[in-house]
Parts: structure tokens; sequence; C-alpha cells
């Protein structure tokens, strides 16, 4: 049988519908197997890291918020990482997430609710990879084998799909809403499904993803301008990418207007420590499935997991493309050429841009267009003509990739060996079946190859972050932890416990007593340590927070200390009603007397006291109808009402001579003051509480401070805005597709 271009590249003509539907379901089953084997070596990979500790303890106390009625917003007892609207990722905008924090307090086991999150969404993320394919005129089998690979490339399978969920469903959304935006730019579909695509990649909150939607929106506009020689198209998408964009604002602008007190201010700068960030020469063991990298992590130095791994077949597959032939193509697929300029030039440093951190982020996007590109390629120019040199160019590729690979990891290099041989074998079948059957048959043994890889480097290589071990089902949380009453404050470090553990039965695991990360938030107690990425700078630095809830041994000396204004210790003006200390980080605290107004109490369970101390008020617990008023100076206050929430408060305050009302509340930026009407100027007493200060002559008066989020009135604006571009921009497609389905002068219908 002669060896023709036809062989590869076979099928110029369109994917037929029942096709397209076939290869999509085979991609879903691809993924979905390719879970279970992970699954089947490691029952926990999807329930790693930020997953256990940040991501699904918001999901389940947003959760719990919502089934109470109130729109989710301020946290107070939770203090720095209470702040739902700055912290952005909660996905208070985002009507899916949304609905996934509502669902989720009724799953007890949170190692399944992980997993058919991340499943759920590895599948959309792979059918928006096939769908972007098909959009640059990729046969349906080999979109497909783009597809299934897509959510098991390196960097998505070893850091989002372990730890990093909200950058998975990001991309996810991403994908989706490029395939849309091309349909849209050429015609074949209105600017609605575009739109809210787009809107769920930016309302997700992570701020990668919202980068990465205005880039691939800029990128597709760019590309069809080319590729159309029409200035209409580009317009459209644009247009949409605003409208999106405008209704998105409101789930970044509280973060942005608030900045300046916390942690993610930006006035570091740009600089690069190289962490997190991917030299080009990385992309040179994209097909080595045993390849680690040079990549700085917090596995070290070199990151040893295959996370620039992207598929086996990428670059040999390159030497089976009729490379004469791809300029007639170069303008249709310039938005995909340029989105992968633009992340191969982020990836590759500075790791700190202001607040945008660790550019090796984008690699999934790296890896998602070199998949889209390469099946493109060979749908339509893909031959096995001159099969002799493109054979021995396929094995000099190889050749690279194996000599790649040694440099980074030249301990593994027997293991790098045999996956070269691995390839060349697995690849002269699927060259020869392509030769004897169809590449329908080859695109079928790729995508038998995905699963079985991904299961092997899960079993071979670990993440580059800890298991924390914790409870895996909210029921065995509960159960094993006090179930304390009132505000709690724990003093301890994780770096002194044993969570780098055998298992989640090991003895030395502090989730018998201690809390770090959000997992106080899966047992529904309250308190002041939790999980944050954006933090109050001040309010860490006078405990020395750090984000995920450690604090220094210093801080139980401070917690005492008085605060000259008030004359309150920190403890009193946060209204604690209990203070936890680590034994480890304070050894023999209790051999100590403890401070006015304070007691020593027996931990509730012989578990809990082996590795903690307790200290309760001598009075109990603080009356919860007191209110967050917890000082004044020159001045009296009376409660107006006992139903004081998170977001408002009156009381009735009087101040001959003038006086101030401090209240138990980090100072964010949001709150508002008035007495009796008029606005009051808030102010943060050490920068850290919220108080007023009071005129004199104030007698009797209506004090009353409520807060929203800075911006959110603006976002709102705006968020009309973006709706009301979304329609004209669906009038104008409306118009237009009646206009071109209308019959014409002369045409065979009107003849008639």
């Amino acid at each position: 049988m002669p060896t023709t271009d036809t062989q590869i590249a076979r099928g110029s003509l369109p994917n037929s519908r029942r096709e397209r539907l076939v290869w999509g379901a085979a991609i879903a089953a691809v993924v979905m197997l390719g879970y279970l084997l992970i699954l089947s070596v490691d029952p926990r990979f999807f329930y790693i890291d930020d997953t256990e500790s940040g991501a699904i303890p918001n999901w389940l106390q947003l959760g719990r918020i919502m089934r109470d009625g109130h729109f989710p917003s301020l946290v107070l007892d939770q203090w720095m990482a209470g702040n739902y609207p700055v912290e952005g990722q909660g996905g208070l905008w985002n009507p899916v997430q949304m609905a996934i924090n509502y669902i989720s307090p009724s799953v007890d086991n949170l190692v399944v609710l992980a997993t058919v999150v991340k499943l759920g969404f590895s599948i959309l993320l792979a059918w928006g990879v096939y769908r972007v394919a098909l959009a640059y005129g990729a046969r349906a089998n080999w979109a497909a084998v783009a597809g299934a690979s897509a959510p098991f490339v390196g960097f998505t399978l070893f850091f989002e799909n372990t730890s990093w969920v909200t950058a998975l469903i990001g991309t996810a959304y991403i994908t989706n809403a490029w395939a849309s935006s091309v349909k849209y730019a050429r015609g074949r579909s209105g600017p609605v499904v575009p739109f809210v695509f787009l809107y769920l990649a930016i309302s997700v909150g992570y701020v990668h993803a919202a980068v990465m939607a205005g880039v691939m929106i800029g990128s597709v506009a760019i590309g069809e301008r080319l590729f159309q020689r029409l200035w209409r198209p580009a317009l459209k998408v644009c247009s949409v990418g605003i409208a999106a964009a405008a209704c998105g604002a409101v789930t970044f602008l509280p973060g942005v207007l608030t900045s300046a007190v916390t942690w993610r201010s930006g006035d570091e700068g740009t600089f690069n420590d190289n962490f997190l960030t991917a030299p080009w020469s990385e992309s040179l063991t994209a097909s080595i499935p045993t390849a680690v990298t040079s990549i700085e992590s917090w596995a070290g130095e070199t990151t040893e997991s295959p996370v620039t791994y992207i598929a086996w077949f990428v670059v040999p597959a390159l030497a089976f493309i009729a490379w004469r032939r791809v300029p007639a193509a170069l303008r249709e697929l310039a938005a995909p050429l340029i989105l992968l300029a633009f992340a191969l030039v982020f990836t590759a440093g500075p790791s700190d841009i202001g607040p945008i951190r660790w550019p090796a982020r984008i690699l999934p996007f790296v890896a998602i267009v070199a998949l889209i590109l390469v099946v493109t390629l060979i749908s339509r120019y893909g031959t096995l003509d001159k099969l002799r040199p493109r054979l021995l160019a396929a094995g000099l590729l190889t050749l690279v990739l194996l000599l790649r690979a040694g440099s980074s990891g030249p301990e593994f290099f027997g293991r790098h060996v045999v996956a070269a041989l691995a390839i060349l074998l697995v690849g002269a079948l699927a060259l020869l079946l392509a030769h004897r059957f169809s590449t329908r048959a080859t695109a079928a043994l790729l995508l038998a190859t995905i699963a079985p890889v991904a299961m092997y480097q899960v079993a071979t290589y670990d993440p580059p972050f800890a298991k924390w071990w914790l409870p895996a089902s909210q029921s065995e949380a509960k159960a094993e932890f006090p179930q304390w009453q009132g505000a709690t404050l724990q003093l301890g470090s994780r770096a002194l416990t044993e969570t780098a553990a055998e298992g989640p039965d090991d003895p030395q695991l502090p989730w018998h007593s201690q809390v770090y990360g959000n997992s106080a938030k899966v047992m529904g107690v309250d308190y002041a340590n939790a999980y944050t990425p954006v933090g109050y700078l001040d309010f860490a630095n006078l405990l020395c927070f750090e984000h995920e809830g450690s604090t220094c041994k210093d801080a139980f000396r401070r917690v005492f200390e008085i605060e000259p204004y008030t004359g309150k210790t920190y403890a009193d003006l946060m209204q604690l009603d209990r203070i936890v200390l680590q034994k480890n980080q304070y050894p023999l605290a209790n051999s100590r007397p403890a401070p006015a107004g304070w007691m020593w109490v027996t931990a509730p369970t012989p578990e809990s006291a082996r590795q903690i101390y307790v200290l309760e008020r001598v009075d109990g617990l603080i009356p919860a109808t007191s209110g967050r008023v917890v000082a004044t100076v020159n001045a009296t206050v009376e409660p107006r009402s006992f139903d004081a929430d998170a977001d408002s408060e009156h009381v009735d305050v009087s101040a001959p001579d003038g006086g101030s009302v401090v209240f138990s509340r980090l100072a964010w930026p949001g709150y508002t003051a008035t007495l009796d009407g008029e606005e009051l100027q808030t102010k943060g007493l050490a920068d850290i509480f919220l108080y007023v200060d009071l005129p004199p002559g104030t007698e009797n008066a209506d004090l009353e401070i409520t807060f929203r989020p800075p911006g959110e009135r603006l976002g709102l604006a705006a968020m009309a805005g973006g709706v009301m571009v979304l329609i004209g921009l669906v009038v104008l497609d409306v118009r237009r597709r009646r206009s071109s389905s209308a019959p014409q002068f002369g045409s065979t219908t009107s003849s008639r």
C-alpha cells in the first residue's frame, strides 16, 4: 500500500455530528478510566494539600452560610481569613461554584466530594480542548487524542488535580470559552455561550484564570482578524470579552481595593527568585513520561515529578508533518500561536509581578496549545511520505528527549531509556496502524495509552505537595475533635506537627486537637486560625500569623500585651473565649500561672491532652448578646438590638466630652459609620481594630456601622453594563441570522 499524505491527514471532509459525539464520549471514558486507575494506586490523590486544607472546607462553610440564608461576606471570628469577597476564590458570584458550595455540606466523604468535582471539571477541560481542536480543523479522532490528554499533562495532573482545584476549574472554562469564541467569530454560533464560559472563568476568582481568559480573547481577536481579514469578527470577540470582564469585575474589585492592608499590596514590585518559573528548555522533556524537572518548587530545586510532561507522542509526531504545506495555515492558526508564545514567555519568569506570582501556573496552557497545534497539523498535513527520513527524525527527537530527561534527573536515567524505547515501539505500532488501517485506529491506540501512563506516573512519583492526612469525612473529623463553643485562638506551628505521616491513622497526627489551614471549618467550630492567601498585614504581624494559621512562639506573649489606648489585652480586643497552645511549641506552659482572668483547664480527651494546653476565661464564654463593641474611651454604649450581624451593628452612644468606640472587628476597607445619620470616619486602632471617634456633645445617639465590600457597587454597575453589552450583541446576532436566512430577490426560493 503506497504511503501518501492521506494516510495520516486523510479525511478533509467535515466531521459528522455522529463522529463528533462518538469521539467526545470516548474522551469522557478515557478521563474516567484515568481517574479510576489513579485511585487504584492512590485513593487520596485528588485530596491533597490545598484541596484538603483549603478549598473543600471553604465549600463546606460557604454552603452552610448559604443554607442559613446569608450571602457570604464577613466571618468575624476568622479574622483575617474571614473576608470572603477579598479572598475571591470562594466563587461568591459564580453560579456553578455556589451550587457546589450549597451541595457540599450534604456530602460526608470529602475525598469523594473532591474527586467527583475534579473528575467533572477534568471532563469539561478535555471536551474544551477537543472543541478548540475541531474549531481549527482537526479531525475528530485526533482532536479526541488532544482532549483526553489535557487533564493528564504533568502540571495539571500533579499540581491542579492534586491541590489547586480552582486552577483546574478556571482552565476548563477557558478552553470552552475559546472554542465558543472561535465559533462566534466565524458566524457559527451566538455570543451567549462564549460569554457564559468567560464569565465563569473570571468569577471563579483565580487571578491566573482571569489573566489567561483575557489573553485568550485577545489572541482569538487578533487571530480571526488575520484569518478572515475583517475587523467585524475581531470586534465581536472583543465585545463579548468586555461584557464578561465587566460582569466579572465584582469578583476582583474588593481584593484590589483592599490590597493596601493585605499581604498582596504589590509593593514588592517585580522580581525573580526562580520559584516556580519554567525555562523553555523544560519543554524538551514534554514527551518523556519519566522526566523530572529542574523547576524549583516546594519539593526543592528539582521537582521530582513529571510536571512538564505533555504527551508521549507530541514531540515525535512533529516528524510526520508536511512542514512545507504548513505556512498556508499559519493565518488561521495565529490565535493558538500567539497564545503559545505568551504562555512560553510568561512561564519563563519573572517569578513575581506584583501580586501575581509563580508563572509556572500557566504551564497547562503551554501543554494545551501544543496539543491543539500538533493534532491540527497532523489532521491537515500529516504524512507518511518519505518514511525513512521521517523515522530517522522521530528517532533523533526521541534521543533529544532522552538526553534532556537525563540532564534533569540523571538518577533516573535507566527508566528514561526504557521510556524512550517504549515511545519508539508504540510509535512504530501507531504508524503501522495508520498505514494498514486508518488514523482512527491510530487515535484509538493513543487514547488507550493515556490512562496507563498517568497511572504509572502517579504510582512512581510523589506530588510536590505534602499530604496533610486530614480526616476523610466530616463525621470522622467531628468525632475526633473537641466540640468547643465560643471563639478560639490556637497558638502553634504546623512545622512542629507530624503531618508528613505514614497515613491517616498515624498517632502523631494533630487532628484530634489542633487546626491548620481551614480544617476548623470542616467541624464548624469558630477558630481565628484559617487558611488565607490574602491576609491582613498588621494583624498577621501582631501574632506572626502564617497563611495556613501557624503562629510563632512569641505570639503567646503578644496576645496578652496591653493595648495602651484601651487598656485591654489583644485577647480581650479579639473577644477570645479560649486559647489553645501546642505543647511542642510551648512545653510545660501550664506550669506557669495563667494570665489574669484566665485559667488552665484540662483538655477534653486523652489524645488532645497529649498535644495541647487549654486556657479559658474564668468567667466563662463571652455572651453572644454583647455584640462586637469591645472597648470605649470616655464614652458609654448600650446595644440598640441583639441582632447585630457580621456586616452591621447598632448601638446607642454617649460621649459628652468626645470619646471612642472600639469594635472587635478588623478595620477592613469597606466599613462606614454614621452617628444619627451623619457619617463618621472609621479608623484602625493599631491599624487593626475598627474604631470611631465620637464628637463632643454626643448624647444617646444612634451609632451604626455597616460593611460593604469596597468596589461592590461599582462591580454591580459594571455587571449591569456588561449585561447590556451582551444584550446588544445578541440583538445584532439575531438580526444577522434573520438577514442571512431571508429569501433574496432573484433567488430560487423567491422565484417559485
